[in-house]
């Protein structure tokens, strides 16, 4: 578990014997690789932050990056790979996503073959959005092209079960990328590409509301 953690032994000698509750990375860590609630194993946390929706929304941020590209591609991997009941994605091009993940339809298969629902929402090529996006980080008319090339990576998942591949045509102010109960957020400032921009890394806590904050794909974006 201190491997899993990245800490010390006798830290975690410590949570047991003298009850310590360790910092919420730690615990995510720990839950995560035990297959139990957060909750479960430390019910003390959730009692004190009952009521106290400030300080619960708080604990739901993990990590923040100064910019996408600094995202550790293990955590992608282990995003994807880990998911169990749904893996929503919500972009433009998303070119990035398969590029840090060669395999990632074979990945997404594999999801899929468990009951995993998969749902990739792209940009619609033709859309205005589009075009305005292109305009506003100075692409030269690339950005539909991108879409169309990201979109070829996904080629075998089209009919498979449980997956969806759709386009849509609304502004985008934010990428996200779901994961069961964590979410990656790289939000959208004017001109940076994406890449450039910082990305939030969210995971649900009951009684905090950041995560809720980013809802799963609505069938109304397309």
């Amino acid at each position: 578990m201190a491997d899993e953690c990245g800490i010390d032994p006798k830290t975690v000698e410590r949570w047991i014997s003298l009850g310590r509750v360790p910092h919420r990375r730690h615990r995510w860590s720990a839950a995560r690789r035990l297959g139990a609630e957060e909750a479960y194993l430390w019910p003390e946390v959730v009692a004190s932050t009952n009521g106290r929706r400030g300080e619960a929304s708080r604990a739901e941020l993990i990590e923040v990056y100064p910019d996408r590209a600094s995202v550790p591609r293990e955590l992608w991997l282990r995003l994807l790979s880990e998911a169990q009941e749904r893996i929503d994605v919500l972009v433009y091009s998303g070119t990035f996503f398969a590029q840090t993940q060669p395999r990632v339809a074979r990945m997404l298969a594999d999801r899929l073959s468990v009951g995993v629902q998969v749902r990739l929402c792209f940009g619609d090529p033709a859309s205005d959005a589009v075009s305005v996006r292109d305009r506003e980080e100075q692409l030269g008319g690339t950005l539909g092209a991108k879409i169309r090339a990201a979109l070829t990576y996904y080629r075998e998942l089209a009919g498979v079960d449980g997956c969806e591949i759709r386009l849509h045509p609304t502004t985008l102010y934010n990428s996200l990328f779901w994961y069961d109960d964590e979410v990656l957020v790289n939000p959208h400032a004017y001109g940076e590409a994406a890449s450039a921009n910082p990305t939030f890394h969210f995971r649900r806590l009951d009684g905090g509301g950041l995560f809720e904050h980013y809802p799963p794909l609505d069938p109304s974006l397309w």
